[in-house]
């Protein structure tokens, strides 16, 4: 699957000979990932190349005359589309010379030496867990530190991920964004620039089902069954009453086994919870709350009367989705160069016999479309193991792998900059229509 690289954004900058660079600020997920020249892209695919060979994504060409605009944003374009091709050989992805680059560029974006360091791991209780790492080590390496700590089973790593979660006042919390692989979670939290803002674990599945994969890890165990506490004490799971007065009995009775078994009855258990923004349905300007997971999408909509309606869509009606970045540029003289975060995520849904537009208006729109892939991962992966003669090669927990099934595959997902509403300004700051496609 491709993952979330943009360049939104570019800068020219002088050099020691008296000329001008051009800066990519590269994003991931919309968080600020590194700033590259095309120089250091250059040498890398030709790294890359020396190792994987020409079935790598064609890399943009080098210019020897002075670049017009035009060509300056189809170089930018191309850019992007190499970085989010590349990652979807998974021979890439966990290659040295691949990390090995990413981690050199993350660490300079933010000027930090790679060193050793204390990070705080947050479990779902709230408890931290503080592992000893360096700056550099990325988020599968600190994932694999931590769960040797608690006692986790190496094999069940794939079902569990590190997060960026944002802890509220009043005990609620945003997950922010889950950590690629090959990020670096020190350098992730200190660049996140939102106060409160930790590193978490949690699981990441989408289906509930998959909670009886994990059953005879004790550690696994205690992570989901801790994590189902979390969210039915902040209402992201909902309970009957009933259920609830169960669920409390078999908690004084540390029943986690069979806390779970009923847990997995309650509605919107195991869902990743959004925090409240805006839709477009049934008419613009309604309050939502979206809950992803179980192979749906479920939204709590207020109406202008403020009335309520709860409102459910099928994954298996969704044909594909899109995120649209709508904010302006922030901190144009700043270190960083910052972007707003308002985006738009839209995804068109099959009713009463045709295609519509359903538009959501939050800034987990990154967010949202990780799960909604990771939902479409795991149907995938299910379809493959109920029908062994369709030959689709799926992903296992916590390792990439190439779908062999590229000719008939959607393009479910796309990430699009919607230019009319994006201001700038400086005239060497670079705009470009930056897409998408694919998963």
């Amino acid at each position: 699957m491709k993952t979330h690289f943009c360049i939104p954004v570019s800068q020219q900058r002088p050099d020691a000979l008296g000329g001008r660079y051009t800066l990519y600020s590269v994003y991931l997920d919309g968080f600020l990932f590194c700033k590259v020249r095309y120089s250091q892209l250059h040498r890398w695919n030709e790294q890359l190349r020396r190792v994987f060979g020409n079935g790598l994504p064609p890399f943009p060409p080098k210019f020897y005359l002075a670049m017009t605009p035009s060509m300056a944003n189809e170089r930018r374009d191309q850019l992007e589309q190499y970085l989010q091709n590349v990652t979807m050989d998974p021979n890439v992805l966990r290659s040295n010379v691949f990390t090995d680059f990413l981690k050199l560029v993350q660490l300079d974006a933010f000027s930090i030496p790679t060193k050793k360091a204390s990070l705080d791991i947050f479990l779902p209780d709230g408890r931290s867990v503080r592992v000893e790492i360096l700056t550099s080590d990325t988020a599968e390496r600190v994932l694999e530190v931590v769960s040797h700590k608690i006692g986790l089973c190496p094999e069940l790593l794939g079902y569990f991920g590190l997060f960026l979660i944002r802890f509220r006042k009043e005990g609620k919390l945003s997950v922010m964004k889950k950590l690629a692989d090959f990020e670096l979670p020190y350098v992730s939290l200190l660049s996140s620039e939102a106060e409160d803002c930790k590193v978490g674990l949690r699981k990441w599945y989408m289906d509930p089902a998959l909670d009886s994969m994990l059953m005879d890890c004790r550690a696994a165990v205690n992570l989901i069954y801790m994590q189902a506490i979390q969210d039915i004490q902040r209402e992201w799971a909902k309970p009957t009453q009933a259920q609830r007065q169960e669920l409390e009995a078999l908690q004084r009775e540390d029943s986690q086994a069979k806390f779970l078994e009923l847990a997995r009855e309650v509605r919107h258990y195991g869902c990743m919870q959004l925090d409240p923004c805006v839709c477009d349905y049934p008419e613009p300007g309604c309050a939502a709350v979206i809950s992803i997971g179980n192979h749906q999408i479920s939204c709590r909509i207020t109406l202008p009367d403020a009335q309520t309606r709860d409102i459910t869509f099928q994954m298996s009606r969704v044909r594909c989705w899109q995120v649209t970045f709508l904010g302006t540029l922030l901190d144009m003289d700043g270190p960083q160069r910052t972007l707003s975060q308002d985006l738009e995520l839209r995804f068109q849904y099959s009713e009463g016999g045709r295609w519509q537009w359903f538009v959501v208006y939050t800034q987990q729109a990154f967010l949202l479309s990780s799960c909604l892939k990771k939902m479409v991962s795991e149907k995938m992966a299910k379809l493959a193991a109920e029908n062994p003669e369709m030959q689709i090669e799926v992903p296992e927990p916590g390792k990439s792998k190439k779908y062999n099934i590229q000719q008939s595959q959607k393009n479910y997902s796309s990430f699009l900059p919607r230019m009319n509403k994006i201001k700038t300004a400086e005239v060497d700051c670079v705009w470009g229509t930056t897409k998408e496609e694919g998963l």
